[in-house]
């Protein structure tokens, strides 16, 4: 395997990301989620451009747990700020910017090839491609501050 240093963005991430549509529920968006065995998704607008993304505990906390029916929310709703890196961007940046956002997941964006999302970085592509060190510092930043 190459060095760090000359790892890119797109070298580590996991390609074939589907997207729910912003105008699609959150129901939809937990079968997607199910089917797919992941616990987040971006979200596409009309242009098939990134606009956010949902986890599955945003749909337990903001939707399930005040009683909505999520047949009835669009996941666009629930999108906000999202935090993307260039595909080939240098697998470092790619963490420094999960660190300094204290974020676990991190859409990878072709930006050369119309800002299309080709891929996401989890943890657990950190974890194959990154050393011991850089982990322990990637899990001391992230989940420093977060409440138990």
């Amino acid at each position: 395997m190459a060095t760090n240093k000359q790892l890119k963005a797109r070298d580590i991430m996991t390609s074939g990301v589907q997207c729910v549509g912003a105008h699609q529920s959150l129901f939809d968006a937990a079968q997607m989620m199910r089917d797919l065995n992941v616990g987040c998704l971006p979200i596409c607008g009309d242009d098939n451009r990134l606009t956010g993304l949902i986890t599955d505990r945003d749909i337990v906390v903001k939707c399930c747990a005040e009683g909505v029916e999520p047949a009835t929310v669009q996941a666009g709703t629930l999108g906000g700020h999202v935090h993307w890196i260039d595909a080939d961007a240098d697998a470092n940046q790619a963490l420094e910017s999960m660190e300094t956002h204290q974020i676990k997941r991190l859409p990878v964006i072709d930006v050369q090839g119309g800002h299309q999302l080709v891929g996401m970085i989890t943890e657990a592509n950190l974890a194959k491609n990154l050393s011991d060190e850089q982990i322990a510092e990637f899990a001391t930043r992230v989940y420093a501050n977060v409440a138990g």
